[in-house]
């Protein structure tokens, strides 16, 4: 692992583990942010209508999900995990459009923008291979590998028919 990524999944992570865990242990605040969102979304995805519930449950899998990236477990699960996470979060703290105060208002944007510049880092970490290569082109070179084969294939057994024909016709010694 690069030092880059040894500093910057952890660092990453940081806000999620913390807001996680505070949302885990305090979630009456967000959780009476999140109501109306959750209210008129739970009943549609088939969740339960508690906000503090599902506040909590939000928290923990940002806690589960941002110790796995700052640590390196999965970190790409663990960031389209986090990213997930992330989209109620926003929906539900930051509608800042629904604000009447020019204050509140520049403050919900400020955090909607910073969480979208999160959820940004979060999908370039999903898609970060680590330096290796990922799944698609892998699957790219195994199709090219197969193509190849099959040719080189092809081209042996029409060499080994032409042998095999002119050997049956006499004009080849056959040696078997």
């Amino acid at each position: 692992m690069t030092v880059v990524r040894r500093l910057a999944r952890p660092l990453l992570a940081a806000q999620f583990v913390y807001g996680g865990v505070d949302s885990v242990r305090h979630p009456d605040k967000r959780a009476e942010q999140a109501a109306p969102v959750i209210s008129a979304l739970a009943p549609r995805l088939g969740l339960p209508d508690d906000p503090v519930l599902l506040t909590r449950a939000n928290g923990a899998t940002m806690a589960v999900a941002g110790t796995m990236l700052a640590t390196g477990r999965l970190p790409r699960v663990a960031a389209l995990v986090l990213a997930a996470t992330l989209v109620p979060t926003t929906a539900a703290g930051h509608r800042f459009w629904e604000q009447d105060d020019p204050t509140a208002k520049a403050q919900h944007r400020i955090h909607f923008l910073k969480n979208a510049g999160l959820f940004g880092g979060l999908l370039l970490a999903a898609v970060d291979t680590d330096g290796r290569p990922g799944l698609s082109w892998r699957a790219r070179r195994a199709a090219r590998d197969a193509k190849r084969a099959t040719k080189l294939a092809g081209r042996t057994a029409k060499r080994e028919a032409r042998l095999t024909a002119k050997a049956v016709e006499g004009t080849l010694p056959f040696v078997g």
